[in-house]
């Protein structure tokens, strides 16, 4: 056999081997760069997502507090450090509104480990609580009541936002913020039936939620509403 007819007979086993380690190692080059690209769309979805929902719950937090109705029967602000209450017009009367801050695996679809229904790491759950829009001071006081126990998952209450570490309120009042729950913020005046006392609401509320992170969210928000004049 001719050099020339050897060379024509094929490839060798090294050269395949070759070969086979190139197209290999593109393969697996192209797999990483794909890989790539979808994590960063998921990670961008879900951090669209998150923003979305986050602008939601703030839109309907001021709605709320835009809606203020002081009444003779409870106050209608009051924050103890864990939850704040208040009460708001509506169509059909005032409703009772409670805002409290929960931890994740408490509520359904949490586990121990303090990961949430959604996949959240750690932190608690921001919880709004509704109760039902009534007429009378004894209806809105039996909601107040109701209020009082929002552990677990009881009717009316709804998961917000989850991953957070701790919330503040500070009101304003007297031209300085302070602690909604310091006792110079606990201003009342007397008036209303048999004697009750009435809210005095300061001058605007602030909101600091501070993130665990893990959610696309990290350190902490601020969000200030100013109230405007108090309904009679």
């Amino acid at each position: 056999m001719t050099p020339r007819a050897r060379h024509n007979s094929g490839f060798t086993l090294v050269e395949v081997l070759v070969a086979l380690v190139i197209m290999a190692t593109l393969a697996l080059m192209a797999w990483q760069g794909v890989d790539g690209i979808v994590r960063t769309r998921d990670a961008s979805q879900a951090r669209m997502e998150g923003t979305l929902r986050l602008g939601t719950v703030l839109a309907q937090w001021e709605q709320d507090l835009a809606s203020l109705q002081v009444t003779d029967a409870v106050p209608a602000l009051t924050f103890d450090g864990a939850t704040l209450r208040l009460t708001r017009r509506t169509d059909d009367g005032i409703q009772l509104v409670a805002w409290s801050l929960q931890p994740s695996s408490g509520l359904p679809g949490g586990d121990a480990g303090g990961r949430g229904a959604d996949g959240d790491v750690g932190g608690n759950a921001w919880v709004r609580w509704t109760g039902p829009s009534v007429t009378s001071s004894g209806a809105l006081q039996d909601s107040w009541l109701r209020s009082q126990s929002l552990q677990g998952n009881p009717p009316g209450a709804l998961r917000t936002l989850s991953g957070i570490s701790q919330w503040q309120l500070y009101c304003y009042r007297g031209n300085a913020w302070t602690n909604c729950q310091s006792s110079g913020d606990a201003v009342a005046a007397s008036g209303g039936a048999g004697g009750a006392s009435k809210t005095v609401l300061p001058s605007g509320l602030r909101l600091v939620l501070t993130f665990v992170g893990g959610n696309g969210f990290d350190g902490a928000l601020t969000r200030d509403v100013v109230f405007g004049p108090q309904s009679p």
